[in-house]
């Protein structure tokens, strides 16, 4: 596999690094000849660490709107992916339950709807703190993980007290 700092750059990275170091300017952090020497060198750049090098001696820009929507999306589609997983579970109980319903004649009202309620009260609290107007990933991404904690847990004690 190749060395990342060897892969070549676009003319779009190198647009990229040449604005960054303009703010870094207007921020009074780089005198006019040093922006002048960096985004002549940012234009003649070939390789990612050439432009990495640019700005070493510099902080990092906090992201922009549209990298924090990026983020923000691709946070909320993990989050998403997890909560499914998480309650696909309780939907098969749902539907051996209603398995169960069907074979014995399916004349009784629906009983398995409850299951179904109850499978559903997770993932609406979830999909209210994911999407919701109030969304609160970190509070979602913490209950996810504190489930996953606790179930990894409860394996290995079942794993201790096997025969």
């Amino acid at each position: 596999m190749h060395d990342p700092g060897e892969l070549r750059v676009s003319d779009q990275d190198r647009e990229r690094a040449a604005s960054e170091i303009r703010v870094h300017f207007a921020a009074g952090r780089l005198t006019e000849d040093e922006l002048n020497e960096r985004v002549q060198a940012a234009y003649q750049a070939r390789t990612r660490r050439e432009l990495d090098a640019l700005q070493t001696d510099l902080p990092r820009l906090p992201p922009t709107k549209p990298e924090q929507r990026a983020e923000l999306a691709a946070r909320r589609s993990a989050l998403h992916k997890r909560m499914l997983q998480e309650s696909g579970g309780a939907f098969v109980a749902f539907l051996v339950c209603t398995a169960i319903w069907v074979v014995s004649g399916a004349e009784e009202s629906f009983w398995p709807i409850w299951v179904a309620l109850f499978a559903m009260i997770p993932v609406l609290r979830n999909g209210w703190r994911l999407y919701g107007p109030g969304a609160d990933l970190d509070r979602l991404e913490s209950d996810l993980a504190r489930r996953e904690l606790r179930d990894q847990m409860r394996r290995e004690l079942r794993q201790r007290h096997r025969p």
